[in-house]
């Protein structure tokens, strides 16, 4: 396995058969009690918190570089290293470190299709005991093409080429459902809430590309134009963000979502 050896959305054969790679690192970000009692032998375990940071009511924050410095060094990690994440939900917690390694200037990752389900659904081996993985220093080098920021996405409401799509629930994109001091959606934005593109009958896998094309492409979202995606804190949207990319689409993820939008009175709102 080189870097790249693993494609983005990583099926569990596939990581079976390079768990012994030195270069390999995966990241289990399952619930601590979880990770515990069953994982994937050496994966190491990774609170949601350590990726995330408030300044409230805003949430949902990419990390100072210095916090995700220290976190990378603990995970000891190195430029070569391919991380492949997963967590026992559907995915949003593991695709937003991906999205946080891609913020960071890290290039090789992946997502475990349906995480932990999916791995013990098809008999593959599982341990309970801690890995343990040396320190190393690790320099990150920001990318801030796949992020969006709230300036960003203004100066972009009324570009023909750049689709915002709003990944949560239709009652919050309705402002029914509210989770900010306004509810309702970025005017101009699409919803694609993200459990759609999951298959239930499948561990929570993704649906296969022609599905997730036909998706995105129903609603406007068309592989020629910028795509940036949000939900409340971009957990959920994370997720939307690495299917989009497998897609290989141009996206952007966009940290504060509606914690800021929705809580920024001067910010506009459509229901």
């Amino acid at each position: 396995m080189t870097g790249d050896g693993l494609p983005l959305i990583v099926e569990p054969h596939e990581l079976q058969a390079a768990l012994d790679h030195d270069r390999l690192l995966i990241v289990d970000l399952s619930p601590s009690n979880v990770h515990h009692r069953t994982h994937i032998p050496g994966a190491v375990h990774l609170d949601y918190s350590r990726i995330v940071t408030a300044k409230p009511p805003v949430t949902g924050l990419l990390p100072d570089t210095a916090s995700l410095t220290e976190l990378f060094t603990a995970l000891g990690l190195s430029v070569t290293t391919h991380v492949v994440a997963y967590d026992s939900e559907g995915g949003g917690k593991a695709s937003r470190l991906l999205w946080t390694l891609a913020a960071a200037g890290h290039r090789h990752f992946s997502l475990l299709n349906g995480g932990l389900n999916a791995w013990r659904h098809e008999g593959l081996p599982v341990d309970n005991q801690p890995a343990v993985r040396a320190a190393q220093p690790y320099t990150i080098n920001l990318n801030d093409t796949v992020s969006a920021d709230k300036n960003y996405i203004l100066t972009h409401l009324h570009d023909p080429d750049t689709r915002i799509v709003d990944c949560r629930s239709p009652a919050e994109y309705a402002g029914q459902d509210l989770r900010a001091q306004r509810g309702g959606h970025i005017p101009g934005a699409v919803n694609v809430e993200w459990t759609r593109a999951l298959d239930p009958a499948r561990q929570m896998r993704l649906k296969d590309q022609t599905e997730l094309r036909a998706l995105y492409e129903q609603a406007d979202v068309r592989p020629d134009k910028q795509v940036i995606v949000y939900c409340q804190t971009h957990h959920r949207s994370a997720l939307s963000y690495v299917v989009l990319k497998s897609l290989g689409y141009e996206v952007r993820g966009y940290p504060g979502s509606w914690s800021e939008w929705g809580n920024d009175t001067e910010t506009p709102v459509e229901q």
